[in-house]
């Protein structure tokens, strides 16, 4: 489902919820539909965990306690409509570790608008924070309970094949969805999903930003009935430094604070629920670079029995700290796909980045599609004049055509910079396609970083929608020290294009060093240290073998060119769950090593941390595990018979990761934003038959409006098309109806 979509079905399910009788002495109103002028596309979009009723028949809509005898509704919705639920209570608990929140929200929610006797699919719906990762969801209702897991690849044959699209997955990239089955009318669902996020940098300070702004038209009817919302917030910044909170969006009340901790509890009976999404902010107080190192001993159960570190740098208050100076080439995609709104958002975020840079700095920008363009053939400090004249190139030059080469520009590029002296050389790459050649690319580019010289390229990375190589552009900016990000989402091009290059922008600290670690057998993630940046604090996780000495040293170069050490004590992490702070980035490393050198043990490395650590990975997949404690085991498809005699249920769900770049979009110039769903078989041969009998017939016909229209066909009417197909083949029509009526079979 998209999400245009489940816009429409919330639409709809509104408008039906108005048949809903509450009785004379109701709290609240059925909810009213906003009027046209009012309404936005992002309106019904969930701003905070929600679940729907999932409603195909309308006349199953009803109060389950009060029947209303409302007139019988006649027809289906197609896409069913999705009705909100009310919501009887709610508990956000938030634990923040270093640069990571795990967030966990609980709630009671019921099916206040099937009748009693009737039953539907309910569909949960999360949204998430910063580079937010759904971890885990629980449901429990009477009988029957659900929870999620992850399986291997290898375990199900064809498993891509059987997760259907409205079982779950991302209806945008921050907003997790899953369909639970057939809940009947009034009854009660409790729910508990968790899922980890990363908390917000800007000037010193962290935030944590979790959506929690409820619509009016989930406060439960009735007066009497109690609404208990509850939020508690655990800090533990792992340093010796003081935490201190600076703004909260709730009414939190301090419980605890100790060094580099605090605790927070907000607990009440309201009227209405949370209209704000809760926002923490704190600082850990230091006026300078601090940092940390902390331990921990795998459990018996981890997949990797080596020491785990992480090693944390806080870039402080450096208002006052001198940046370091940038040579920056900007190579910027510009094939067929890369159009309209797309690529005004990328001029607009590329604009806004050549205005960060200071008066000392220099940049040239390279755009490519099959051919290579360059605003200049040397680097231009960044003056106003070189600024407005940039600008005005990008308007020019930025003209999407065919095909897309990548290893040429960056050649250009690596060349343009190799007589950077005194300052930091940044390659800032942006594309949305995937190429053949990228493992070559990955090649060239780590010989040309290891050739010796004292300075290289640093190369930051920025993928747009998912038909790009994401596990190569991460790759990529490993090998070149640099940072990686990306917009799955084609509306956030701008936010996070910014933010990636303010990182580049603000270096503080570069040729960062540890020492002593000679003597240990070490693997960092990520492998190559990238600089610390004042725009966010730099974390590098690893395993070990052998034993870490007292003390670690850092070193690095500020922007005077002088040397800057750092002496951090080794701390083990008591509180701190190193194992699954340090899950996810692992696991995107050790993926993206994976593809490089297509290291068959890295990938099942990669499996068992994924299901270690319920954290999503491209050889895994999600399933929902349905436990009916009620009915006796039987022998049928997809169920098991776990020890106690209950009967499990698996419906397995779409891929949660965004794969390894499309070549085929990329070359067809496909934008981001575009993916279409694939059809089943027997509706492609229609949809194939039907485009070549149009194109004997109507020589104009529209073979995208052939596909779209073919693809929501119903039965009775296949039926009706293929008589008609049989009649035309007396026409000449014969290999088209022959692919309708045997389905491409011989016979």
């Amino acid at each position: 489902m998209s999400a245009e979509d489940f816009i429409k079905s919330v639409d709809d399910g509104i408008r039906l919820s108005k048949r809903l009788y509450f009785g004379k002495d109701r709290a609240v109103a059925p909810p009213k539909t906003p009027p046209p002028m009012e309404r936005s596309l992002q309106s019904y979009l969930p701003s905070s965990p929600m679940v729907y009723a999932v409603i195909p028949d309308p006349s199953i809509v009803d109060n389950p306690d009060i029947p209303s005898y409302q007139p019988h509704v006649y027809g289906r919705s197609d896409p069913p409509a999705l009705i909100p639920l009310q919501m009887n209570s709610v508990e956000l608990k938030a634990d923040c570790y270093l640069d990571t929140a795990f967030v966990s929200v609980s709630g009671t929610w019921r099916v206040h608008c099937v009748m009693g006797s009737k039953s539907c699919d309910c569909r949960i719906a999360v949204p998430m924070g910063e580079q937010g990762s759904i971890l885990g969801v629980e449901v429990t209702i009477s009988r029957k309970s659900y929870c999620t897991q992850f399986i291997p690849i290898e375990e199900k044959k064809d498993i891509d094949k059987a997760a259907r699209v409205e079982d779950g997955g991302f209806l945008k990239a921050h907003i997790f969805t899953l369909k639970v089955p057939q809940v009947d009318g009034g009854s009660n669902i409790s729910i508990k999903i968790c899922w980890s996020q990363k908390l917000l940098f800007s000037d010193g300070q962290y935030t944590l930003n979790v959506p929690f702004t409820f619509p009016e038209y989930v406060i439960p009817a009735g007066k009497k009935l109690s609404k208990k919302e509850r939020i508690e917030v655990n800090v533990d910044a792992g340093t010796e430094s003081e935490v201190l909170c600076k703004t909260t969006s709730h009414p939190l009340k301090e419980l605890r604070r100790k060094v580099g901790n605090l605790g927070f509890l907000y607990e009440a009976e309201v009227l209405s629920w949370s209209n704000a999404d809760l926002n923490f902010s704190y600082t850990v107080s230091s006026s300078h670079i601090i940092g940390n190192v902390l331990v921990q001993s795998p459990s018996l159960y981890d997949v990797d029995q080596r020491e785990m570190f992480c090693l944390y740098l806080l870039p402080g208050n450096q208002k006052s700290s001198k940046l370091l100076r940038k040579d920056v080439v900007f190579v910027v995609d510009i094939s067929g796909s890369m159009k309209g709104k797309l690529l005004e958002d990328t001029k607009n975020a590329l604009s806004a980045s050549l205005h960060k840079l200071g008066p000392e700095d220099s940049f040239a920008i390279i755009a490519f599609n099959s051919e290579v363009y360059q605003s200049s053939m040397s680097l231009e400090l960044a003056t106003p004049e070189a600024i407005d004249r940039a600008t005005q190139w990008i308007e020019i030059n930025f003209v999407p055509g065919d095909g897309t080469n990548i290893l040429n520009p960056l050649n250009k590029a690596v060349e343009m910079l190799s007589d950077c002296r005194g300052s930091v050389p940044i390659i800032f790459l942006i594309t949305d396609g995937t190429v053949e050649d990228e493992r070559h690319i990955c090649d060239v580019m780590k010989s040309k970083v290891l050739n010796g010289r004292s300075t290289h390229p640093q190369i930051f990375t920025f993928g747009i929608g998912t038909f790009c190589n994401h596990h190569f552009l991460r790759m990529l900016a490993t090998i070149g020290r640099g940072q990686y990000d990306a917009a799955y989402d084609v509306d956030m091009i701008d936010l996070r294009m910014e933010a990636l290059f303010s990182r580049a922008a603000s270096t503080i600290l570069t040729d960062i060093a540890i020492e002593p670690l000679e003597d240990l057998e070490i693997e960092m993630y990520p492998s190559r240290i990238p600089d610390l940046s004042s725009a966010f604090p730099l974390t590098v996780f690893g395993r070990y073998n052998g034993r870490l000495p007292d003390q670690l040293k850092v070193t690095g170069t500020l922007a005077d060119s002088s040397t800057h050490v750092i002496d951090l004590h080794i701390h083990k992490a008591k509180d701190i769950p190193l194992d699954k702070v340090c899950a996810k980035p692992q696991i995107d490393q050790l993926t993206a090593q994976s593809w490089l050198s297509e290291d068959k043990l890295l990938e099942e490395k990669v499996t068992k941390l994924s299901m270690q650590n319920s954290v999503a990975s491209e050889f895994t997949r999600m399933i929902l595990q349905e436990t009916n404690e009620g009915t006796k085991a039987t022998e049928t498809s997809g169920s098991e018979k776990d020890p106690k005699g209950a009967q499990k249920k698996t419906i397995v769900l779409r891929n949660l990761c965004v794969g390894f770049g499309n070549l085929q979009a990329t070359n067809e110039n496909v934008p981001p934003g575009a993916e279409q769903v694939k059809l089943p078989e027997a509706a492609e041969i229609l949809v194939k038959a039907a485009s070549n009998c149009c194109g004997k017939i109507f020589t104009h016909c529209c073979c995208m409006c052939c596909i779209q229209c073919c693809s929501r066909l119903n039965d009775q009417f296949v039926i009706v098309l293929t008589q008609l197909c049989s009649a035309l083949a007396c026409l000449g029509c014969f290999e088209c109806c022959t692919q309708i009526c045997c389905g491409g079979h011989d016979g």
